[in-house]
């Protein structure tokens, strides 16, 4: 899994964009990172020596958890506490996560991040109008026929 997290975006509320990847190699998480991230962005990792070679591209600063967890305003303490919401939920909620649903889940997740600050009538509003005017099959939904009228 990997996660990036903007801080106090447009709206002052932090987002966070993150998916399940094949590997955490630096070529992996590199990319990600390069897809998602604007170039000259100012840019905090922990330690990983994935991220390595970033550099040149970002304003990259990296917090080592062997020597701290907070220098200044470098930290990854926003990401973590997705990290910690997402455990919280699998374990307490769903109990067990197939692993080729776990993107599944992490996109809920994500959501319900993102959308914290909305209230339940905004969020609600928000999704019936995604779905409005919109029909879903009894053979699209389970790849099946569609049952025999009887």
């Amino acid at each position: 899994m990997m996660g990036l997290l903007e801080r106090h975006g447009i709206d002052k509320v932090s987002k966070v964009r993150a998916k399940v990847v094949p590997d955490t190699s630096g070529d992996t998480l590199q990319g990600e990172v390069r897809q998602h991230v604007a170039p000259g962005t100012e840019l905090f990792t922990d330690a990983l020596v994935s991220y390595k070679g970033l550099d040149p591209e970002y304003v990259h600063k990296v917090i080592d958890h062997a020597e701290a967890y907070v220098q200044g305003n470098v930290h990854t303490n926003g990401i973590e506490n997705f990290w910690s919401l997402l455990k919280r939920a699998i374990k307490g909620s769903y109990v067990s996560v197939e692993p080729f649903h776990l993107g599944k889940y992490i996109d809920e997740e994500v959501l319900r991040f993102n959308e914290r600050k909305r209230t339940d009538s905004e969020r609600f509003v928000e999704v019936a109008s995604a779905v409005t005017g919109k029909r879903l099959t009894y053979k699209q939904l389970t790849g099946k026929t569609e049952p025999s009228e009887a």
